[in-house]
């Protein structure tokens, strides 16, 4: 696999940039290096930037986390989370098949994909209709799924469906690697619940409205970036788009900050992904 040390090779071949951002623009607290530099140099040569997050929450919750790390808010283009195709979603339950009472599993911060709408949340699984699954919690940490399966087997009980606003199965904080909501819906469907609806990456659905938000329909002339071959790299294949492997978050923890380029490709040729290149950071 050909290894890139910036991405100042791909702004010559490609006007749009949709860009994974928890494990590409930053660790979970602070932006890598490099990733103002490189914005700034991508808008100054005429390219459009989407970011494309599996965060379950709406999009202004993570642009003002974004700007709350140090990066301009005019550096990019529009921001398109999962927790935003959520709320959008969920402002038609009825097409859903969803009642107005979901027991709400993960922390407070995530309910921006429920704001402005008309659904009781509920800790007890017996006053639930629906699970609206955003990770895990501050009570039972996001450590492992164990602590979340008593809870999980009383939805489970009642088949509850469960919304899932983050198929992510892990993500790094800093040099930890925790569980994200698609973790507890794999959990859920071993106890016996429905298999979750997930909405964001991997489904290539969700690059519609990102490429709408990009101004363009030609889709050889964008590229997506991202660490996770399961939801980032898939998703973009599946869209029909060319796709570069961040070797950054998930990555780096899985093959080192100096991965070999063919223990790279043999990995993703088990994915079932083929990355046009691989990527040591977003820098320029």
């Amino acid at each position: 696999m050909k290894l890139l040390d910036g991405i100042a090779p791909l702004a010559e071949r490609y006007d749009g940039f949709i860009l994974d951002i928890w494990g590409v623009v930053h660790d979970g607290r602070r932006p890598y290096p490099g990733v103002a530099e490189a914005f700034a140099e991508l808008k100054r040569r005429g390219k459009r930037i989407a970011l494309l997050s599996n965060a379950p929450r709406r999009s202004h919750v993570v642009d003002a986390l974004l700007t709350g790390m140090g990066l301009d808010r005019e550096l990019w283009d529009a921001t398109i989370t999962s927790g935003e195709l959520a709320w959008r979603a969920l402002n038609d339950r009825a097409a859903l098949g969803y009642g107005d009472r979901a027991l709400h599993i993960g922390p407070e911060r995530d309910l921006s994909t429920v704001e402005g709408l008309d659904i009781a949340l509920t800790g007890d699984p017996a006053e639930a209709d629906w699970v609206l699954n955003t990770g895990p919690d501050p009570e039972r940490g996001n450590g492992a799924v164990e602590p979340y399966r008593p809870m999980l087997e009383a939805c489970a009980a009642r088949r509850l469906p469960m919304l899932c606003v983050n198929p992510d199965r892990f993500v790094m904080v800093g040099e930890h690697r925790v569980i994200c909501a698609g973790a507890l819906a794999d959990l859920y469907v071993a106890l016996g619940g429905p298999k979750a609806k997930e909405i964001g990456k991997p489904d290539p659905a969700v690059y519609a409205p990102v490429l709408e938000a990009l101004g363009t329909a030609d889709r050889s002339r964008v590229v997506a970036i991202g660490d996770s071959p399961h939801t980032d790299l898939a998703g973009a294949q599946a869209a029909g788009l060319d796709a570069v492997w961040a070797l950054t978050g998930l990555a780096a923890h899985a093959h080192g900050e100096r991965p070999d380029p063919e223990r790279l490709a043999a990995v993703a040729l088990e994915e079932g992904v083929a990355p046009i290149a691989g990527l040591s950071g977003l820098r320029w």
